[in-house]
This record gives structure tokens, sequence and C-alpha cells, in this order.
């Protein structure tokens, strides 16, 4: 091989390297800050999340901006906004309760992903903290915590879900028994672990006794299965929360008529439940708002359907400063993170119709309690809330956030069979919340 020859393919293949480390230094460096930073972890027990399917518009609630005009397609908020209990930082209107109590959150301002036009693509990075992948079924941030935290007790579950329940919401890889309660009646419960007044605690235990000889028998004849392992412990733990214990927690009733008049209606009493679920040791609960779609559209605030939005913001307000104030009450606050999210936010110029289009390029997810150092907000965006001027904070970033404030090290590694997965991709906690 000529000199030339040789030197040409040094060169290419020095050019090939500088080029593959080029693209993975943002990467690399992301992950070299965040294992060196020394944030402290948090000492939270219990996340709910707050979920506002549709993409709340952050210009119309926690990242306010000048009016606008959607008659002359203005830029701008649809709402005047108001001071709230932190310096400088403002809301809108129609968040007049939540606007007192500020200085218990901080409204991330400069969340972004590159998901625009797709709900479910969203919904999925949002939940699992990635885009969706053919070749791995991520877990989501529920069942990631429920794994990692455990069952506080064996008479509650880990994980509930009071809103939509989907793959996004699930387990993936981490196995059923990581995967969510689901709950549609607020003031029954889950209606499949309901048993029959015939059945009394010892005809139950006895029952549950037979099924374990019949698994046993079959694991015997045919040799251990990792589906029917999951599926035994699934129902193991569905005979455990089929007591009184558990049941007890959906007695809303207990509670003041003033405290569930304060809440609000259908929302606000699932937030009411979200209080009594962690009180009784439940990790993770998820509550999606507007169910029913109260204002014909949900958050989802195209064309006309923005008309009413306020609805939906009055009746959050309504049930986020109660559940703060409450679980404040029950000295549970600093032990409770709350996370308020959407799968992306709203852009400040208005559409034809005078509402507001998709935009994921910056948005808001409010933290609140979880023993963090709050300050108001955090994140600096543009004028129409559409661009990001100071501090972006990745998914990955929230993420880590959650996880760091509940006691799980964002460096962790989960493992799908052999393969290990980092629970964060690549994300690195909000330093300053932690400080």
């Amino acid at each position: 091989m000529s000199s030339q020859h040789l030197n040409r393919r040094r060169f290419l293949a020095a050019s090939a390297a500088a080029s593959a480390s080029a693209l993975a230094a943002p990467s690399l460096l992301r992950a070299a800050e965040a294992s060196k930073s020394k944030v402290p972890l948090g000492k939270a027990d219990h996340c709910i999340m707050i979920w506002l399917g549709g993409g709340f518009s952050q210009i119309d609630t926690f990242d306010p901006k000048q009016l606008g005009n959607p008659e002359k397609k203005q830029a701008g908020s649809y709402y005047p906004k108001i001071a709230t209990a932190v310096k400088g930082v403002e809301v809108t209107e129609h968040l007049a309760k939540t606007a007192n109590l500020m200085d218990r959150f901080t409204a991330v301002r400069t969340v972004h992903h590159e998901v625009i036009d797709e709900h479910a693509a969203a919904v999925n990075r949002m939940h699992t903290g990635r885009p969706t992948s053919g070749a791995i079924v991520y877990p989501s941030i529920g069942s990631i915590v429920a794994a990692c935290k455990g069952d506080a007790t064996a008479s509650v579950p880990s994980y509930v879900v009071a809103g939509y329940p989907n793959l996004t919401r699930g387990p993936g890889f981490l196995g059923a028994q990581h995967s969510y309660m689901y709950l549609i009646d607020t003031d029954s419960g889950p209606v499949g672990l309901t048993r029959p007044d015939d059945i009394p605690d010892d005809r139950a235990a006895r029952r549950q006794a037979l099924l374990g000889k019949l698994e046993a028998g079959y694991t015997q004849r045919i040799g251990p299965e990792k589906a029917v392992a999951a599926y035994s412990a699934t129902s193991d733990k569905a005979f455990r929360l089929s007591g009184q214990q558990f049941m007890d927690v959906f007695n809303l009733k207990e509670e003041s008529k003033s405290l569930r008049e304060s809440y609000g209606e259908e929302f606000g009493q699932r937030c009411l439940l979200a209080r009594r679920l962690v009180q009784a040791g439940v990790s993770f609960v998820e509550v999606s708002h507007n169910l029913n779609f109260v204002n014909g559209t949900g958050w989802d605030v195209h064309n006309k359907g923005i008309l009413n939005q306020h609805v939906l913001i009055k009746q959050l307000d309504a049930a986020l400063s109660t559940l703060t104030t409450d679980l404040e009450r029950c000295k549970m606050l600093d032990k409770t993170l709350i996370v308020v999210a959407g799968e992306f936010g709203r852009p400040g110029h208005f559409d034809g119709g005078g509402g507001r289009g998709h935009h994921g390029k910056s948005f808001t997810v409010v933290l609140g309690g979880g023993g963090l150092n709050h300050m108001g907000a955090y994140g600096q965006t543009n004028e129409f809330a559409e661009e990001i001027v100071s501090d972006p904070v990745g998914v990955p970033d929230v993420f880590a956030t959650v996880f760091n404030a509940l006691g799980i090290k964002p460096s962790k590694t989960l493992y799908d069979g052999d393969r290990p997965v980092p629970i964060t991709d690549m994300g690195a906690p909000i330093a300053p919340l932690f400080s």
C-alpha cells in the first residue's frame, strides 16, 4: 500500500472519529456534568401527578405575558395576569387561589421536546421520558417510582391512576407487578377488588390458598415461567388490596363537607382521593383533569375551544390550592411532590379561529411541595412564551428532578432482561431546587 493511500485512510478514519465525537459530545458532556453534580437527594415519599391532557396553555396559566387580542390575531395572553406570593412571579387571573401559594411551587417554564402535532407521541414522551421505540417498551414514570420505592405496606398499591389507562402509563419491561391500579369511581373504589357480601375474610383466604396450590402444581410440572410468576404476584396483591383497610380510603365522606366542597367537583374529588391515597402509603398517584371535556375541547384549545378554557383553569385553581393546603395541614406537603403537566403547551399566537395550536418548543411543568427549594418560577421565555431565553429544561431533566426529589438516584439503572436501561435519558435534576 502506498504511503499516500495509507495517509488518506488515516485521514478518513480520523475524520470519522472526530465526527462521531462531535455528535456524541453534548450527550457525553451532559452525562459527565450529571455524574459530577453534588445535588443532594430529596426526601419525599410520594408523588401526585396532575395530568392536564390535551396540552394546557402556559401563556394562559403559569407563564403569562402581555395581553393579546384573538379577534385581531394579536399574540399574547388570553387573560390578564396577577401578582403572586413570590415577588416578580405572575400567573393568570384565574389562578388567584394558587397565586397566594406560589412560594410552595416552581413553575418550570422552559420545558421542551420536539413533538408537535402528535398527542399520543407527546403523551408517551411525558410519561416515559423517551421517544417511542420499536425495540423496547419503556416503563412510565409512575411504574419506575413504584419499582424503586416499592409498596409502603402490603395493604396498599404503590401506583394508582385515576384517569386514562393505557400503555403509556404502564410498566413496560418492568412487568405487570409494577403496573397501576386503575380507578373509575372515587366513592366505591376499584370495583374489581370488591368482594361479594357472602365472601368473608376467612373464605377468601381459603380460596387464595387453593389458588396458590394450583399455581405451585403448574410450576412444578411446566417449570418457572416469567408470565406465570407475574400473574401470581399480581393476583396476590389484588387479594391483599381487597381488604377493608384499603377500601376505607375511598370513603371521602369521612372528610368535612367544607373541605370536600373546597376541592371542587369531579376533578377536585379525585385530588382529595389522591391525598387520602398517599396518606395511606401509595407512592405515585396520577389524576387526570377534564375527563368529560367540560368546555367541549378540554385543554386542546384550538379555534373556539378556547372560549371556555377559563372553566378548566378555575377548576385546577380550586383543586390545586386546596390539595396544597390540605397536604400542609396533614404535615405531608414536604413528603409529597406535586407535578402538574401536559403533553405540550400552546403558542402565544392565535390560530385562524382565535384559539391556539400545539407547541413543544417551550412549555410549563409545575412542581410543588416535595421538600424542594421553591422559587415561584424557573427559566425564562420570550414575549410570547414560544422561545426559551434562559435555563432550558429537557424532559429527561424533569424526570431526573422528580426522581431525585423522591430519593431515587437519577443515575440508577434498570434492566430489560440483560439490557441495562438508565431511568432517565441522560437527564440531570434542576440543581437550584435542591440547594
